[in-house]
């Protein structure tokens, strides 16, 4: 490694050489002949100038010499050391004279060679004398004076090297850089001897023929060596530009190979085709690919192996890549198997042009793609089709009906019509006999519905067990209801499904497309309602759509609508029914009814809301609403009013709200916050909620009764229970429905069924209340038939809190209740 200290001494040594030469010059200006300057003195020191420019580089070294160095040699042996010295000077100094050269480069490189100059004049003067060597001397000793210049002018060179370079060579290459320089200074040593002996030879010519022959010779001999210069520069560009030829031509052959084996062994298929489309060469890929060999493939062109569907696209790309108009394009094109099916690739196609006669081929690149479309295939089948049944679903379905729409807007005459199909008790088949049946007789009855249908119709499942058909080409409403008759008639026979036999229903809505149907979902939405209106009708039936359907169902909508937020706007509030009993027409209690007071419809009915609110899952809040309310009336009025036994309130419980999984929190939070005695609170439950699951009811009016809290069968006869399970029901009270109570004076019947349901109550330890009283004669009858408690008309129409306490008021001030028209009248809220 050289260091900032090596670098010093560099330095130090070139500035010694620069003041060694000028000192060395300064010498030789003052001991110069003066009178030795003749003419052939400045013609040979003009063509030393002049051969400053020819050189020769040492081999193994950076430097070089040149037909200077032979003249100085020719004036150092005719003219002696002093002016040699200086014409060495001059000479360096013309030759290093350049444009971009620093000065002191410039000083240094003529004092070296006035220095090296002066050592071998000096040598030679102290070894053979002084004078003009060339003519004092034997030819011995002037071989061995040029010998002893070579010495001299090799060890300077060597050291003048050694200094500018190579003073921090490392001890672990040091065997390595003295073998360089021993190589240099052979080479150097062999150089100077060539150059002296030449300057030798000269020197002894023009003491033989004269300095003007030796002259000439001198110049033919340069004019020579230049010549021989050039054409060996010559010589050498040309073999190197044969050399750069010869690697081209083998990194070109060897590219043409790993092309050649890179496209063989290519695992994607590839063709060379020619313009014309004759398939030039393939690869094994690309055979394998189509099935043929390649001598089959070659002998054919990509036209006939392609798709008939996807030629013309192709043939189009092609032309515009031929025409220059693009670089490449890239196509998912079909080709045909040597078997005859169609294998899908995907295709890179580039153009090329052939060197030797500029005809432009094709190269493509293929990729088999066939299982790639093949699931692309499947997966837009799976989105538009029932993974169960393989029907179209929802989404083909609107497709193809909006496509009828539009046919119908175009044509009037082209009619249509959407059926819209439902299964009946569905549910009641999936969870009897499991979901797997469930699903067999889901595809048994898409293959029924295809076969009723004609090849132009679309039937779709859109739903669990919800199916639409299309017809198209219908001529009239009847024809569409024949088809939702035969279809019916086709599902109503039995499936052998595992063994089993099932049967089912369906309800059919139809929606005649002579209707200004502008959206599929407006059809669909139609055939929905009334398969709706056929199913609340008995089931098993189809209904056409007519607009009253739609009124209706807007009107349900708008209901549903405007119960959201009724509680937080207040818009609900309570009517009071007295119940009294029998004996007396003493006011026991009373049945707590929902009213809703609409902003803009004013009183709606319950029997308008209530059902809605039950669907809607609104009908939970208002109850809880509803029952808080109730309780804390109540816990007024018995305040208000004290008595022995305490007021009673009776409340509704929905079907949705019994089964409310916080429906005995929810009512213990009521009474604590209320206040009120769960013994005066009645929740009245009908016989469908208790019915729907056994277990599941009986242990919810067991927590409520652990409450403390009474509880009723409302509307008891009208339902579906079994007179075996009511005795499991910790029942307090049984209410006889007001269609029995009506007509006992009218149907003996009825009286019989009052007799038994009053009978069965006793038996089980269960108060009975009549409701619908409105006549004295009912009343009559029912205190002969011994009910204890009654509801009605005849007593109270159903009234507000004001109208309640009155009633209450009365009843405490003892004037009664007695069953007159006047005071129901007064009563009236």
């Amino acid at each position: 490694m050289i260091t900032l200290n090596d670098l010093r001494q560099n330095r130090a040594l070139r500035a010694f050489v620069v003041a060694l030469g000028a000192c060395v010059v300064a010498l030789a200006a003052l001991r110069l002949p003066i009178g030795r300057v003749d003419v052939p003195f400045l013609l040979l020191s003009l063509v030393v100038n002049v051969g400053t420019r020819l050189r020769a580089r040492i081999p193994q070294t950076s430097a070089s010499v040149s037909h200077a160095d032979i003249l100085l040699t020719v004036t150092l042996l005719v003219y002696g050391g002093e002016l040699a010295v200086a014409l060495a000077a001059v000479a360096a100094l013309c030759a290093s004279v350049q444009p971009n050269r620093k000065p002191f480069a410039i000083l240094r490189n003529a004092a070296a060679a006035s220095g090296s100059t002066f050592l071998v004049a000096l040598a030679l003067r102290l070894s053979f004398g002084a004078g003009s060597l060339a003519q004092t001397l034997t030819p011995p000793s002037l071989a061995a004076a040029v010998c002893l210049a070579t010495l001299v002018q090799s060890v300077f060179r060597a050291v003048a090297a050694g200094g500018e370079g190579d003073s921090g060579i490392e001890d672990e290459g040091a065997r390595e850089a003295w073998a360089a320089r021993a190589k240099g200074f052979a080479w150097t040593f062999v150089a100077y001897l060539a150059v002296n002996s030449a300057g030798l030879v000269i020197a002894v010519l023009i003491g033989l023929v004269g300095f003007n022959g030796a002259l000439a010779f001198t110049l033919a001999c340069a004019f020579v060596h230049y010549a021989a210069d050039v054409y060996l520069r010559g010589i050498s560009a040309s073999v190197s530009r044969a050399r750069q030829i010869e690697s081209r031509v083998v990194v070109l052959e060897e590219s043409e190979g790993l092309f050649h084996s890179a496209f063989d062994h290519a695992a994607i298929g590839m063709a060379i085709v020619s313009a014309n489309g004759q398939l030039v060469q393939v690869n094994r890929s690309l055979c394998e690919m189509l099935g043929y060999s390649e001598d089959e493939l070659v002998a054919t062109s990509f036209q006939q192996i392609t798709h008939a569907d996807d030629l013309g696209n192709v043939l189009a790309s092609v032309e515009d890549l031929l025409r220059g108009r693009a670089a490449a394009f890239h196509v998912e094109k079909r080709f045909i198997h040597k078997q005859g099916h169609p294998v899908w690739m995907l295709c890179s196609v580039s153009r090329v042009r052939e060197r030797a006669t500029d005809r432009a081929h094709l190269i493509f690149q293929t990729q088999d793609i066939t299982d790639r479309k093949r699931a692309e295939k499947r997966l837009l089948h799976d989105a538009f089709h029932d993974a169960l049944t393989g029907l179209p679903n929802r989404s083909l379905f609107i497709d193809h009906l909006k496509l009828a729409i539009a046919r119908r807007q175009r044509n009037f005459e082209q009619n249509f019509a959407v059926l819209f199909l439902d299964l009946d008790r569905f549910k009641v088949i999936n969870d009897s006999l499991g979901h797997m049946i469930g699903d067999q007789l889901l595809v048994g009855i898409a293959r029924r519905l295809e076969l009723c249908l004609r090849s132009g119709d679309t039937v779709a499942r859109v739903g669990g067990d919800e199916f639409t058909v299309l017809l198209e080409g219908v001529s009239d409403e009847a024809e569409a209801v024949a088809v939702a008759e035969r279809i019916q008639q086709e599902l109503s026979l039995p499936f052998y499904l595992s063994g089993r036999e099932v049967f089912t229903t369906t309800s059919i809505g139809i929606a005649p497309g002579t209707a200004d149907y502008a959206l599929p979902e407006e059809a669909l939405r139609d055939a929905d309602t009334a398969m709706y209106r056929a199913k609340s009708l008995g089931k098993a039936r189809h209904e056409v759509f007519d607009k009253e359907m739609h009124a209706i169902a807007m009107n349900l909508l708008q209901t549903e609508t405007d119960l959201r937020g009724a509680c937080e706007r207040g818009e609900f509030f309570l009517h009071y029914q007295a119940i009294v009993s029998l004996d007396d027409l003493g006011v026991r209690g009373f049945e707590a009814l929902v009213r809703w007071q609409h902003p803009e419809r004013g009183l709606v009915s319950p029997m308008d809301f209530i059902p809605v609110a039950e669907e809607s899952g609104q009908v939970v809040a208002i109850g809880q609403w509803a029952l808080r309310e109730a309780c804390l009336r109540m816990r007024e009025w018995q305040l208000r009013f004290p008595a022995d036994p305490p007021l009673f309130i009776s409340v509704n419980l929905s079907i949705r709200q019994f089964n409310e999984p916080r429906l005995i929190e929810q009512v213990e939070e009521i009474l604590a916050e209320t206040g009120l005695d769960p013994r005066s609170l009645k929740l009245e439950i009908t016989e469908s909620a208790v019915m729907d699951n056994i277990d599941a009811a009986t242990e919810m009016l067991e927590q409520l009764r652990a409450l403390g809290v009474k509880l009723s069968i409302d509307d008891f006869g009208t339902g579906y229970s079994s007179l075996s399970y009511l005795h499991r029901f910790p029942i307090n009270t049984l209410k006889v429905d007001r269609s029995f109570v009506m007509r006992m004076a009218d149907n003996n019947e009825n009286s019989e069924i009052v007799r038994t349901i009053l009978m069965l109550a006793q038996n089980l330890g269960m108060d009975v209340v009549a409701e619908g009283v409105e006549t004295r004669e009912q009343l009559a009858l029912l205190r002969k038939l011994g009910c204890e408690y009654g509801q009605g008309f005849l007593f109270s129409k159903p009234v507000g809190a004001d109208g309640a306490e009155r009633i209450i008021a009365e009843t405490r001030a003892g004037a009664g209740h007695a069953p007159a028209e006047q005071e129901n009248e007064a009563q009236v809220a």
